[in-house]
């Protein structure tokens, strides 16, 4: 299947034209999936689509992660997640961590099973604020000198919901979406500082402002300086992507390979209101079919992208 696919500016990131309420089939995984892995993040503009629609959408990325937080799941629809600003009788109907929310990370990784790709579709646009900014974790850790990437390499850090509620609610005037809930007791969890893609070959930096309490073998202030100084490399401008939404967009992200954060929105003055999907995914190489590291993955030392 041919995709009308257009590079963004920056680097990284490509708009796709195609009626995902019409797109189905292997062909069409394989397209949307070897898309997705090349460019991190796709833009899908213009959908028409209702919930069943974006279960099958998420479906051509991989296998659906049913394992959500409850209280903001669609009835009937495991696997679709509210995402909103909007209260109803002084409670969110949806995931909210405050208006002034910014905080960078990888989708659900305080779970043993890194999420693969995330799928976001906008309901209800603000009229001022809300953007989503995505950072290319993949290139960011391509450009690090040998010496940083090399320690990077041999380090793992520990992931935690627990943390993540606490620093959330301290943030945000005792709001956190995570503090109680389905997900709530899940335990901490260990992940590379660097995890190799399993379909790409490449390494990408796994970090996150508020969920992670410690690298392992560092003293907490160690931990916290090389934690702070690789956030605010790969956060920089030379990595980032800010998508300004528009009713109707589908964003679809390489959770391997970037991370996001909202930014902040006057939820008085702007509703914003989006359904979510996340997604395991095979592990398929991109572009080689002896399963090779394409020439151009940041892996193989390019920075051509």
């Amino acid at each position: 299947m041919d995709l009308a696919i257009t590079p963004l500016p920056g680097g990284f990131g490509a708009r796709v034209e195609t009626d995902l309420a019409r797109t189905t089939g292997a062909a069409a995984s394989r397209a949307l999936t070897d898309a997705l892995h090349r460019h991190r993040v796709l833009v899908l503009p213009d959908q028409h689509l209702n919930h069943a629609d974006l279960l099958a959408a998420a479906s051509l990325f991989g296998k659906v992660d049913t394992a959500t937080e409850r209280r903001y799941t669609v009835p009937g629809f495991p696997g679709l997640t509210v995402v909103s600003n909007i209260h109803q009788d002084g409670t969110p109907i949806g995931i909210y961590d405050g208006d002034q929310e910014e905080e960078w990370h990888a989708d659900n990784s305080f779970k043993p099973q890194l999420t693969a790709a995330t799928l976001l579709y906008s309901v209800i646009t603000p009229g001022e604020g809300g953007a989503t900014r995505f950072a290319d974790a993949t290139r960011a850790y391509a450009d690090l000198p040998d010496d940083r990437r090399a320690r990077a390499d041999g380090l793992s850090a520990v992931h935690s919901v627990q943390h993540l509620a606490t620093r959330q609610a301290d943030a945000a005037s005792g709001h956190s979406s995570t503090q109680v809930g389905t997900l709530a007791r899940l335990p901490e969890v260990t992940h590379p500082l660097a995890p190799v893609h399993p379909a790409t070959g490449a390494r990408a930096l796994l970090l996150g402002s508020m969920v992670i309490p410690r690298v392992e073998g560092l003293s907490e202030a160690d931990g916290r300086m090389l934690l702070a100084d690789l956030l605010a490399h790969t956060t920089g401008p030379d990595y980032l992507y800010t998508h300004r939404w528009k009713q109707g967009d589908m964003v679809v992200w390489d959770n391997l390979a970037v991370l996001h954060t909202a930014s902040p929105c006057d939820s008085s003055r702007h509703p914003r209101l989006l359904v979510r999907a996340a997604v395991h995914q095979p592990t398929r190489c991109l572009g080689t079919p002896d399963g090779g590291i394409p020439a151009e993955s940041p892996a193989s030392g390019s920075n051509r992208h």
